[in-house]
């Protein structure tokens, strides 16, 4: 059964760069078609070769089996004069468009080959640097293999089930940097962290009494409580002591410290 002369029935087309469904009709001489589908694939009407192919069950918009070779050939489409209907076209069919122009072979695929594409890479480090992914994401709020374990949430409750009753904000303290040095200060914070481990252990943020801290109450853009620059540090709670430490003067001599 013939198609009426002017019908427009839905054809796949396809090409070394494009796979699309196209309405046309089937009155169209092959000059015609080629010159609507040079916008469509790229190709120069001249260097167009065309084929009906027998499309393969199940494909589709996706252009699977869309590649030479992988269809039936109906009949090659090269007589510019003569229609669509009289090549027997029907719907669904495949028109394949390829290339007589070695040129045109030698960039074929290159606006579909990702692998032409120069991408933005980083490093390991680099990406475990950065404050904006899914990995620091997931590390701030303790998700997946950064979540404590039970065994380290345990501990953390035991830890802060321990703690000195009057180790709280406001406190005066001392705190033992090392066997011969410690330094005093004040409590400002007492709790579980988003820096370190994340392992929901108890830090003491403490204002020293002279500038030798590291920051000044904020780690990792988070603010746990203010001082001036440089005035602020975390340690752990085993490193402190809580008590009746005044301020030392730095100018005072020996005499005026026993007195």
């Amino acid at each position: 059964m013939s198609l009426a002369p002017g019908r427009f029935i839905t054809l796949w087309v396809s090409s070394p760069d494009t796979h699309s469904e196209r309405r046309l009709g089937t009155d169209l001489t092959i000059s015609q078609l080629k010159l609507k589908l040079e916008p469509v694939t790229g190709i120069n009407y001249s260097s167009q070769i065309l084929t009906l192919q027998r499309t393969n069950a199940g494909a589709g918009h996706s252009g699977a089996g869309a590649g030479p070779g992988e269809k039936e050939v109906l009949a090659e489409l090269s007589d510019d004069n003569r229609t669509l209907e009289s090549y027997g076209v029907r719907e669904l069919m495949t028109i394949r468009v390829d290339t007589s122009d070695p040129a045109s072979k030698s960039l074929a695929g290159q606006f579909t080959d990702v692998n032409q594409v120069e991408k933005f890479e980083l490093t390991e480090k680099e990406y475990e640097a950065r404050s904006d992914t899914v990995l620091s994401y997931k590390m701030r709020h303790q998700l997946g293999r950064f979540a404590p374990s039970a065994s380290s949430a345990s501990s953390a409750h035991e830890e802060q089930a321990e703690l000195p009753a009057d180790l709280v904000p406001g406190a005066r303290c001392e705190v033992a940097l090392s066997d011969v040095l410690s330094r005093r200060g004040t409590v400002k914070f007492v709790g579980p962290t988003e820096f370190g481990a994340k392992d929901g252990r108890t830090w003491v943020g403490v204002e020293w009494d002279e500038p030798v801290g590291k920051n000044d109450g904020m780690v990792e853009g988070k603010r746990y409580f203010h001082t001036p620059p440089l005035r602020a540090s975390f340690v752990r709670p085993e490193k402190v002591t809580v008590g009746d430490f005044p301020e030392i003067d730095p100018f005072a001599d020996d005499e005026d410290m026993e007195m």
